[in-house]
C-alpha cells in the first residue's frame, strides 16, 4: 500500500510503520520548499489517509537532513497579482487539512522550519525537532506577511508578545529557544530524532481511534472559543465515548487488569 500511495505522488514519499504513518515532502534539492504541486498532493494523501482506518497517526518530515520545510517556494511569487495569490491561497489548503485532520498529526523537525514550512508545523498537533532545526516566519523580510496561518496559530501557540517579535522581525529562532516558548515538545540530538518521535507516535497510535479523535477537538476547542463553549462541548464530547464500544472495551480492560483491544467503534 505504501508503495502504491508514494508511486501516485511526484513530491511525496510515503511508508507505513505499524499503525502510523509516515509522509515525507520529497524536494531536498530546494530545501523541501512548500510550491503549488506539494501543496495539492499533502492534501490528497491526508484525504486518504482520513479514511484508512489501519493509520492512526500520521508524521510529516523533509527529506534529507537540512530542511524539515524551508518555506513556500519564493519562485512561484514572480509576477502574480493579488487576485492570482487570493486564488492560490483559497484553494485546497493544505494546512487547513492537516489542522482539520481527524487523526493525530506529529511534524518531526529535521532543520529549517521557516516561512510556509513552521506554518505547517503550526498546524500539526505535536513538534519533535532536532537540536540542528531553526524556526522562523521570515516574510516580512519579502515585503510579505505569513498566510499560511502564521500570524494566528503561532500567537494562539506563544503568546502575542512573542508571535509578534518573530513576523515583526523576521528573525530565525534555534531549536532550544523554539523549545523555550512552547512552540515545540520536544528537542532531540539529531541521531535520536526518529526513535523518539516514533515513539511517541506510536504510544499515541495505540489508544482508541475514537478517543484520540474526540480528544483532540476538544483540546482545539479550547483555543477557539470561550471556556463556557469549550466546557460544554466536553462534556458533549465526553458523554458520547459512553456510546462507544471502545469506552466498553476500555473499563473492561482496566477491571480485567489486561490490554485492551480497541474496535475504532
Amino acid at each position: 500500500m505504501s508503495q502504491a500511495m508514494s508511486q501516485k505522488y511526484e513530491t511525496l514519499l510515503f511508508e507505513k510503520r505499524d499503525r502510523v504513518g509516515v509522509v515525507t515532502i520529497n524536494r531536498p534539492e530546494k530545501r523541501n520548499a512548500l510550491n503549488i504541486k506539494t501543496r495539492e498532493e499533502g492534501a490528497a494523501l491526508l484525504e486518504e489517509l482520513r479514511n484508512d482506518d489501519s493509520v492512526g497517526v500520521v508524521v510529516i518530515t523533509g527529506a534529507g537532513d537540512k530542511a524539515f520545510i524551508a518555506g513556500a517556494d519564493i519562485a512561484e511569487f514572480a509576477g502574480r497579482t493579488a487576485m492570482m495569490q487570493r486564488d492560490v491561497m483559497t484553494a485546497r489548503s493544505l494546512f487547513t487539512a492537516i489542522d482539520t485532520f481527524p487523526k493525530p498529526v506529529i511534524a518531526m523537525i529535521n532543520g529549517y522550519c521557516l516561512g510556509g514550512g513552521c506554518e505547517l508545523a503550526l498546524a500539526c498537533d505535536l513538534r519533535i525537532a532536532s537540536e540542528t532545526a531553526s524556526f522562523g516566519q521570515p516574510e516580512i523580510n519579502l515585503g510579505i506577511i505569513p498566510g499560511g496561518g502564521g500570524t494566528q496559530r503561532l500567537t494562539r501557540l506563544v503568546g502575542e508578545g512573542k508571535a509578534m517579535e518573530m513576523i515583526l522581525t523576521g528573525e530565525i529562532i534555534d531549536a532550544r529557544t523554539a523549545f523555550d516558548i512552547g512552540l515545540v515538545n520536544h528537542v532531540l540530538p539529531a541521531g535520536e530524532l526518529v526513535a523518539k518521535t516514533m515513539e511517541i507516535a506510536n504510544r499515541i497510535a495505540d489508544k482508541s481511534p475514537i478517543a484520540l479523535r474526540l480528544a483532540k477537538e476538544a483540546v482545539k476547542l479550547a483555543s477557539r472559543s470561550t471556556l463556557d463553549e469549550g466546557l460544554r462541548r466536553e462534556v458533549e464530547l465526553f458523554s458520547l465515548c459512553f456510546s462507544t464500544e471502545d469506552k466498553d472495551e476500555g473499563v473492561g480492560a482496566f477491571l480485567e487488569k489486561r490490554k485492551p483491544t480497541w474496535k475504532g467503534r
